[in-house]
């Protein structure tokens, strides 16, 4: 038995609030279908999508959907069944399902597929409990064919973000992946143990350190160590050696007291000045 959507009190955000905009440059294209009258029109809405949906300046040509591209320049599916394949191919699993954690994929998703971000955690678990029950099919079939998608963007426009006065926009200031997939990786190299748990299992030390650092951050300090002499090493050895080494006592002791030295009455040059008074 599927578990239902779990209820969200909705937040007030720019997108649900009538506003009174003087259209500028943040206004977003809308780009439809029907309006396409040529197979330019077709490429600027194919860009559109996979920008949008892919978050990519540059689309890479092994993550262009060409199958999907023909049907729709064939006029064979709708824009919302292309965003529909975009959402489910191999590219948007290993680029954004695999790499984030659920929530952060709801958000995600939301500001790609629906034009907004979540309202608060509360919709991000409501949604990780579809992506745990449906998968990543039936969570972007969810999307798509959601009452919110239907009624901004139907059929034939293609997503976009609604009222953008921050952040702006979504798809390209958005990260593909955040801490969340580097710490995997780390995890993964030490093969699930902490640099702790590495020094404490009976290696050597300095192998732990070495299992414990990423290879990339060792690859990046070994490209920009200085050559020549090693200053810091030299700097360590001098106050390793002022640290330890012993001053010898310098210091001699008499049993009978020094000689004094009497002053004694000495010609200066200047006594014998006149108007100069001697004693």
């Amino acid at each position: 038995m599927p578990i239902p959507l779990l209820s969200v009190t909705p937040s007030t955000q720019n997108q649900r609030v009538e506003g009174y905009e003087v259209p500028s440059e943040d206004t977003p294209t809308i780009y439809r279908l029907t309006d396409a009258i040529s197979d330019s029109d077709i490429d600027a809405i194919i860009w559109a999508a996979y920008r949008q949906i892919f978050s990519e300046h540059l689309i890479l040509d092994n993550y262009r959907q060409t199958f999907l591209e023909s049907q729709l320049r064939n006029r064979a599916i709708n824009i919302r069944d292309f965003i529909r394949g975009l959402g489910k191919s191999e590219v948007y699993r290993e680029e954004v399902a695999k790499t984030n954690s659920n929530y952060r994929l709801v958000d995600i998703s939301f500001k790609r597929f629906l034009g907004r971000a979540t309202y608060n955690k509360d919709e991000q678990i409501a949604w990780s409990i579809v992506i745990a029950t449906k998968g990543l099919h039936g969570f972007i079939d969810a999307l798509v064919d959601s009452e919110e998608y239907r009624q901004n963007f139907g059929d034939d426009i293609v997503p976009f973000q609604r009222r953008r006065f921050k952040d702006r926009p979504f798809n390209l200031v958005n990260p593909r992946y955040a801490d969340y997939w580097r710490n995997q990786e780390v995890t993964r190299s030490l093969e699930g143990k902490t640099f702790y748990q590495v020094v404490r299992a009976g290696e050597s030390v300095q192998r732990g350190v070495r299992q414990a650092i990423p290879f990339t951050f060792l690859s990046m300090a070994a490209s920009i160590a200085p050559g020549g002499m090693n200053y810091q090493r030299t700097a360590d050895s001098a106050r390793n050696f002022a640290a330890v080494a012993q001053i010898p006592d310098t210091t001699r002791e008499s049993a009978t007291p020094p000689p004094t030295v009497k002053p004694t009455t000495v010609a200066l040059p200047y006594r014998y000045i006149p108007g100069n008074k001697t004693t």
